[in-house]
């Protein structure tokens, strides 16, 4: 004689129910970040101000420290540096403590609330050393052959003309300087190597070194001399 075994319940559904679950919200999460990659490849839109805190969070500074980046960046006392896309800070305050009393960073970004934090929080570290700029990145608002850095830490693929706002980045630095650009997935406007390598050294930058993998990483590009441009166009 047989007997019908049935199986454990769980909230009114079998065991295989979980495995069911994790799989749906793994497809979700899965169609949801190719939705976002699909919006952003044509929708060049910023990181929302509602959405600031999730810039600083712990996570994204034990994958990549703000410490870390300015240490790959070469920024030192008394250098000035251009943070492009600075939101709320991350880099910024870090870079104004880095670079000293001597120097300065420059925070510039398109959306009036992340500055109005920005410099709420300039205020709470007590430093003097950096100046907000309230414009977009291309737009003529920085100065140039001034900067010794430059960042653009998961900015690149926000930009709605990268190269008009890398080749403002480019007349910004003095010869020598150095452009530091950081991607990081998950972030939708995700950009891969070649395509950072294209749109620098398409503006005159010179490729200098990379740090990291595919899913985190940091190139330095440098603006060449004026001497080494002429050997360049000469040869």
């Amino acid at each position: 004689m047989e007997f019908a075994i049935d199986r454990p319940k769980l909230g009114g559904f079998g065991v295989e129910s979980p495995i069911r679950l994790v799989g749906l919200i793994f497809g979700i999460l899965v169609a949801a970040g190719i939705c976002l990659r699909l919006v952003a490849r044509y929708a060049h839109i910023p990181c929302p101000f509602w959405l600031s805190g999730v810039l600083q969070n712990p996570l994204a500074e034990r994958r990549i420290g703000s410490g870390m980046l300015l240490r790959r960046a070469g920024v030192g006392r008394g250098m000035k540096v251009l943070d492009v896309g600075c939101g709320t800070g991350r880099i910024a305050l870090p870079a104004g403590e880095c670079v000293g009393a001597g120097g300065e960073v420059v925070a510039l970004d398109i959306q009036s609330g992340m500055l109005r934090k920005l410099r709420a929080r300039i205020e709470q570290h007590g430093l003097i050393n950096i100046r907000t700029v309230h414009a977009a990145a291309g737009s003529g608002n920085v100065e140039r052959d001034y900067f010794d850095r430059a960042l653009l830490v998961g900015v690149l693929g926000e930009l709605p003309s990268p190269t008009e706002a890398l080749r403002e980045i480019y007349d910004a630095l003095v010869p020598g300087g150095l452009l530091s650009v950081t991607e990081m997935l998950p972030d939708p406007h995700y950009q891969s190597r070649g395509r950072v390598r294209r749109l620098a050294e398409g503006v005159g930058f010179r490729f200098r070194e990379s740090f990291g993998n595919a899913f985190v990483f940091t190139l330095n590009f440098e603006k060449p001399s004026p001497s080494e441009i002429y050997g360049r166009i000469s040869s």
